[in-house]
């Protein structure tokens, strides 16, 4: 009986390995690439890179004709901390990826982030949307630990896809507060919409008045335009 036991254990150890070798791999294919030059260059403005990453390994900076023009190493959110919006407000910008996935080898999202507080402590909570160039969107959030919304990411027919790597693609994503509802709307559509309750509590939001900002995911460039509230 001890055989057969040690057999199965030794079977579902294999059986398991390739998808850990797999992720693991895929992590270890993926890691963040410091910028030359790193840091923030915009007044006013500040950054927090994800974990322990630092800030300034990856880039903030001016866009000539306005904006601003994000490279990223580490993921990273930056705000500036007199931006904040209460009660019912909407927070909007223009995202445009001109090489997408130059920095990558498969796509990596950017976005707006809101409801900021304590943003930049290990204490923060905000919740972020965030487009990919490959036509899925993302909502996430901190409170203070990570915490998604809608999984690892889904299609929508709003989203706009990029031709081919080395090409651009252009999102506008805005994030609202509308009554008891939160929502994400990218090129102009609705892609997804909750409950207030859904967001806030234990592990998620403190409250949905905050700073709002952008957040850029790893190893990304992207220009952001037309960001403010509205």
């Amino acid at each position: 009986m001890r055989r057969v036991h040690a057999l199965a254990v030794a079977a579902a150890a294999v059986a398991i390995l390739p998808a850990v070798s797999l992720a693991q791999g895929m992590g270890a294919m993926d890691p963040s690439h410091a910028v030359a030059g790193g840091g923030i260059s915009v007044s006013g403005w500040m950054g927090k890179a994800d974990g322990s990453a630092s800030v300034n390994d990856s880039k903030f900076a001016a866009e000539a004709g306005g904006g601003f023009h994000i490279t990223t190493g580490p993921a990273a959110e930056y705000w500036n901390p007199a931006d904040k919006a209460s009660g019912n407000y909407t927070v909007k910008a223009t995202f445009t990826e001109p090489k997408y996935m130059n920095l990558n080898s498969h796509p990596h999202p950017y976005g707006i982030f809101i409801a900021g507080n304590e943003v930049g402590t290990d204490k923060q909570s905000l919740l972020y949307c965030e487009a990919y160039g490959d036509g899925r969107f993302i909502v996430r959030g901190f409170g203070p630990a990570a915490f998604k919304m809608n999984g690892g990411g889904e299609a929508n027919a709003a989203v706009h896809k990029a031709s081919g790597a080395g090409d651009k693609v252009t999102q506008e994503i805005a994030m609202s507060v509308k009554g008891d509802k939160v929502e994400c709307a990218i090129n102009g559509t609705t892609v997804a919409s909750y409950d207030k309750a859904a967001v806030m509590g234990a592990g998620k939001l403190t409250s949905l008045d905050g700073v709002y900002g952008i957040r850029s995911a790893h190893n990304t460039e992207v220009i952001v335009t037309g960001f403010g509230k509205q």
